[in-house]
């Protein structure tokens, strides 16, 4: 049974829900999402004698939104897992991140090995440092139309996605899936800064089986206060870049593992198919070759919950 609590660390107030009994693991979302998007796992974590642990991370649901853009840096969102892990009563933990959850994973395990038993990355795999700001970047190679470069003006996508919050997470998760027609993970997300990011979008008439109509309500309901917390994520990517410096080069070193789906496009950004044919050279603790998964999109655990649950058990298994 999910139970749902407040936790006061690092500053912030955070939402969790948490069940079983265990090894702590501590499981972190993505963009645009919530707690809910490990729906599935907590069960079958529970049952394999795990503590399954997801917050609202800051910005979203029902914990805090720090008003400063500069409240939503890399050093802020690690800061958050490590107090919640002691807010929990443990001094170590598994941490497991989806889309913008899995570089807080990954970078949690980077900055503070003493406290990581182990680190799973879906979607997303590991933070290593470009070469130049990410932003900037982006903005160069695709004339300022790359989305992250549209959700870095202020108010903009927060306005468009809070026009309709319900259509806008529709469309959100239906376009970014594998369910999609003519879903391709090698389509850049490019976005007309006049004509907005939805407008080109498919409205599904029915959702696919894995999202149901409860999900999307219950996802509704998290962005009732608006998108500007979680959009902040994004505002911080240069920041991040200039922060993390201090890194440059190193390597995670925890056991990890990195899952992601063939149909999602963010595994196809690029310089990404490059980075993940390299990985089991590059990450010296990689457990297995990256899993991928046949015909899944962006939301890895939720469209493909028993092969994620499977290998996440196996994983979590082996390093206790």
């Amino acid at each position: 049974m999910v139970e749902h609590r407040m936790i006061d660390t690092n500053g912030v107030r955070l939402h969790i829900a948490e069940e079983g009994e265990g090894p702590l693991v501590v499981l972190l979302h993505g963009f645009p999402e919530s707690w809910h998007s490990w729906h599935h796992q907590f069960g079958p974590l529970a049952d394999a004698g795990f503590r399954a642990v997801a917050p609202d991370q800051r910005g979203y649901g029902r914990s805090d939104r720090p008003d400063a853009v500069d409240a939503y840096s890399i050093l802020h969102l690690v800061g958050d897992v490590v107090g919640l892990i002691q807010a929990l009563g443990e001094e170590k933990a598994y941490v497991v991140g989806h889309d913008w959850g899995a570089p807080v994973a990954w970078h949690t395990a980077l900055l503070r090995p003493d406290m990581v038993r182990g680190v799973a990355g879906l979607s997303v795999p590991p933070p290593f440092r470009g070469t130049e700001p990410p932003l900037a970047a982006m903005d160069k190679r695709f004339g300022g139309r790359f989305y992250w470069n549209y959700f870095n003006r202020p108010g903009v996508a927060d306005a468009e996605f809070a026009k309709d919050t319900r259509t806008a997470l529709r469309k959100f998760f239906y376009s970014a899936s594998g369910d999609a027609p003519g879903a391709d993970a090698g389509k850049q997300p490019l976005v007309d800064p006049e004509r907005g990011w939805l407008a080109d979008m498919p409205d599904p008439e029915a959702l696919p089986e894995w999202f149901t109509e409860d999900d999307l309500d219950t996802l509704t309901e998290s962005f009732s206060k608006g998108f500007t917390g979680a959009l902040n994520w994004y505002r911080n990517l240069d920041r991040n870049w200039e922060l993390t410096a201090p890194w440059q080069g190193s390597v995670v070193t925890r056991p990890a593992l990195y899952i992601y789906g063939d149909r999602d496009p963010v595994p196809a950004f690029p310089g990404t198919p490059e980075l993940i044919e390299r990985l089991p050279d590059l990450m010296p603790n990689l457990r297995r070759e990256p899993l991928k998964l046949a015909g899944c999109g962006h939301w890895t655990q939720q469209e493909r919950p028993a092969e994620v649950n499977a290998a996440l058990i196996e994983f979590l298994t082996a390093c206790s």
